[in-house]
């Protein structure tokens, strides 16, 4: 990944100049998720639908899985972070190509194969591909332990754990086996829909702000404060798993 980022002086070295508004922003916004919803919860109305229907039903379960990723919290956030610093459509397409093949994967394979891990843990791993994400855009590898991770890899495997955080979900509400693989294949071709929307929105906006001096200005509270909605989720994914 192209990183075109100085360390040395300015804004990257003076993190408490930048203004607090962004960071108090993000966080209430993902605290008012966060009181409303688990990272990969289904709403009551949809959790119904798709536990009373059977037969093939491809157009609401292509619905179901757009509707899931553009309100997938969890899922912007590394999106978001995975595309910060890729200025180039060639890149965010390897990136975003590497991320859909993982989470498509285990979604559906999970879902086919009743694979039941915990909900909460694979969520908190999900919190943590964040809080890795930031760190990487941070520089934190290269100045901790002189090496960079495969960025590649990492949005690969990462992306697995998303798609097995859909599927433990998926499978908490017994999807009718009649018609259940077309239907996954529509709920999965919903999803990559609802990224390709997601991902628009944020390319636009990422657009206009680097035609901004701000964007240096401030790239490093964006990428501290996506560190700690991650660390949020990692913490709220866990208090679930030992209360519930």
């Amino acid at each position: 990944m192209i990183h075109n980022r100085s360390y040395g002086s300015g804004a990257w070295s003076h993190p408490m100049r930048q203004p607090l508004i962004l960071m108090a922003l993000v966080l209430l916004a993902l605290i008012a998720f966060a009181t409303t919803a688990f990272a990969h919860a289904v709403t009551a109305g949809d959790k119904g639908y798709i536990q009373e229907v059977s037969g093939m039903k491809l157009i609401p379960f292509m619905y179901l899985g757009a509707k899931h990723m553009v309100t997938g919290y969890d899922h912007l956030l590394f999106l978001f972070g995975v595309v910060f610093f890729l200025y180039k459509m060639k890149h965010v397409g390897i990136y975003v190509s590497l991320f859909a093949i993982g989470h498509s994967t285990t979604m559906l394979a999970g879902v086919y194969f009743g694979w039941n891990f915990s909900s909460y843990l694979i969520d908190a791993i999900i919190g943590l591909s964040v809080v890795y994400k930031a760190l990487d855009n941070l520089g934190a590898y290269q100045r901790w332990f002189g090496v960079q991770p495969d960025t590649k890899a990492a949005t690969l495997i990462f992306g697995f754990f998303h798609g097995l955080g859909l599927a433990t979900k998926l499978l908490e509400y017994d999807i009718a086996p009649n018609g259940l693989i077309p239907n996954l294949l529509a709920f999965n071709v919903g999803v990559e829909i609802g990224q390709l929307i997601a991902l628009a929105m944020i390319l636009i906006v990422m657009g206009y702000w680097r035609k901004t001096t701000s964007f240096w200005k401030h790239a490093y509270t964006a990428n501290v404060v996506m560190m700690s909605a991650g660390f949020i989720l990692v913490g709220y994914q866990m208090t679930g798993y030992f209360v519930a």
